[in-house]
């Protein structure tokens, strides 16, 4: 009632103290922060949990209302807040006790193998798993509930999942568990004329106190059910006992439920007087296990893993061999980006850029065609949406015949197949990422688009764009061009070759035609370079000639050089960045949402 009322109070006073609506709205998120610790407290926890959650819920509204009005105001908005918690805390509080609630004991910790015994307890926490039992439970994956490979209905099954909601009224108990992420089912427990209620109370009472996120076994019988809540919306589960194998933390860094909301869901309810929780993204971050619990999340590095897989696959197909290049390097594999050095045994190594050496003496090894996954490593203080200091490189590398547009068409076949086999495979997972980040599958040509440089400038310039025409393209640039491209002919894919030599690195083929271009190329998806590619300079007194006019020392080189040496054929290939492709083609806002734990500038942990 405090929250609801001061934020009511508030929103009639920001007018006077013409705030942007920004600052509205972040108070408003504080408010729900306490709102939330208030109602914690009823859910029956201990009087110093609530008190948790109350302190924990002011220091988030106090913050965010700082941001926008004066330090001595928001401490007293604060103080005020603190202070209204730890009343409701104390009343609340006695209220219980003088109702005679009690905290369920959980009394002794519980070997697994008891459970399976006729006679053991309904409800109670297992002692550490630690490898020394084995009980004879058969867990049911909850994704096979209510399908034709799950079990019959009336059926007694196992399931192991988190707590992800509980509800209980009277002695009734609702709660939805979640199992890898992606699937829900209910489990209910209603009173029983059998034995007096005696179960139902008890195991209302286990779920009224285990805190969300909790990993527990639970054995119940399957019935059939209207559930439009769970992804198992056909069945539910009438809970016999329960038993908590992992208890979460009593207080968590934010609500699963706040955290995958979707943004729209979030803007339209800061109009009522329930607004949404925003997740800020840099919490997310600190406690990213927590972030891929939501559903959206962990299906992301389930279209990564896609990517991977679909790309090797491709390219296995062709003959193409997978290799494993060392990551600790003598040199620069790129020229122009930072690198990281470190101390290898009083020498300096740097942590590899790309696998680009290797995978070209590979061609000199006599490989038919290789190709790499692995990681890549830039020490660019690039702190943008697009940018990470390591990030996972999908390099392929090949011999051509005559001429590097050979290349193009497989990069062209492999990234086809890529979103034909998302599409196909994955569309489960890509409906639940698209409730919470709305975006329409891209749009990629049956055959490769090309766009030559000189096309490209001529197609800005119209659109009132005036640059240098041998500068490399801005960010705004290169979005610009791929809304012309999209508009002109119709895909959101395509090549732009011919690239100015002066912007493309050392190993680059020049052009016979004009030296001031390149046999190189980007590969540009909805307005964004995904990789780069090019034809590579596999003659040696070429490339100790380009070297030269760089000022790209050679001693660090002279391996990769001798190769050339020694006769290899003429070669191109292409390095493309994994969480590039999942950001682009999923249309998300931020690198950072594509990538596992993210390494960036100001980011080296978790």
């Amino acid at each position: 009632h405090f929250g609801s009322s001061f934020m009511f109070n508030f929103q009639r006073v920001v007018p006077k103290m013409q705030l942007p609506p920004t600052a509205t709205q972040s108070y408003i998120r504080g408010t729900v922060h306490r709102f939330h610790g208030g109602s914690g407290v009823d859910q029956f926890l201990p009087g110093s949990l609530g008190s948790n959650l109350g302190s924990t819920g002011s220091s988030f509204g106090s913050l965010a209302f700082e941001s926008f009005v004066p330090l001595s105001t928001g401490l007293l908005l604060g103080a005020l807040s603190a202070e209204a918690g730890r009343r409701r805390v104390a009343t609340l509080t006695a209220r219980r006790c003088a109702a005679g609630a009690v905290v369920v004991d959980a009394g002794p910790k519980l070997a697994p193998s008891v459970v399976i015994d006729g006679a053991a307890p309904l409800v109670g926490f297992y002692d550490v798993v630690r490898s020394t039992q084995t009980p004879a439970l058969d867990f049911t994956s909850v994704a096979a509930l209510g399908t034709s490979k799950g079990p019959a209905g009336g059926s007694r099954v196992w399931i192991r999942a988190r707590l992800a909601t509980v509800r209980v009224k009277g002695k009734s108990t609702f709660i939805v568990l979640r199992q890898n992420s992606l699937y829900t089912v209910q489990a209910v427990k209603f009173k029983s004329a059998e034995d007096g209620d005696e179960s139902a109370a008890t195991i209302a009472k286990f779920f009224k106190t285990l805190p969300l996120e909790s990993v527990v076994d639970l054995c119940g019988i399957t019935a059939e059910a209207d559930v439009s809540g769970c992804t198992q919306s056909t069945v539910e589960l009438q809970i016999e006992r329960a038993y908590c194998v992992s208890e979460a933390s009593s207080v968590l860094p934010f609500l699963l439920a706040d955290a995958q909301r979707s943004d729209k869901a979030i803007e339209e309810s800061l109009s009522t007087d329930r607004p949404f929780v925003r997740v800020l993204p840099d919490l997310r971050l600190d406690n990213r296990w927590l972030d891929i619990r939501v559903p959206a999340h962990n299906a992301i590095l389930r279209i990564q893993a896609a990517v991977c897989r679909i790309f090797r696959a491709a390219l296995e197909r062709k003959g193409f061999i997978e290799i494993h290049s060392p990551k600790l390097i003598a040199g620069e594999s790129e020229g122009g980006a930072e690198v990281f050095r470190t101390d290898y045994f009083g020498k300096v190594a740097t942590l590899a850029q790309s696998p680009q050496l290797y995978k070209q003496m590979a061609i000199s090894a006599d490989l038919p065609g290789v190709f790499e996954v692995g990681p890549v490593f830039r020490a660019e203080k690039s702190n943008t949406s697009r940018h990470l200091c390591e990030f996972t490189g999908l390099d392929l590398e090949m011999p051509i015949d005559w001429h590097y547009r050979e290349v193009i068409e497989v990069v062209h076949e492999t990234l086809k197949a890529i979103q034909e086999g998302l599409e196909s495979e994955c569309a489960n997972v890509l409906v639940i990422i698209r409730d919470m980040y709305p975006s329409e599958p891209p749009v990629i040509s049956a055959e490769p688009l090309v766009i030559h440089w000189p096309e490209a400038m001529t197609m800005l310039k119209e659109h009132g764009i005036e640059r240098d025409r041998m500068a490399d393209l801005s960010t705004e640039e290169e979005r610009t061009l791929g809304s012309l491209v999209r508009q002109k002919f119709g895909a959101d894919l395509f090549f732009l070759d011919r690239y100015p030599s002066g912007v493309r690195p050392f190993y680059t083929m020049l052009c016979e035609d004009d030296p001031l271009y390149s046999n190189s190329y980007d590969c540009i998806l909805r307005g964004q370079e995904i990789g780069s590619g090019a034809q590579r300079c596999h003659d040696p007194d070429l490339l100790e000639a380009r070297c030269a006019e760089l000022g790209v020392p050679t001693a660090p080189l002279k391996s990769y050089i001798d190769s050339f040496r020694h006769g290899v054929p003429p070669h191109g290939g292409v390095g493309l960045g994994l969480e590039r492709i999942v950001q682009l083609y999923l249309g998300l806002d931020n690198i950072r949402k594509a990538s596992m734990f993210t390494r960036d500038p100001s980011r080296l942990s978790p």
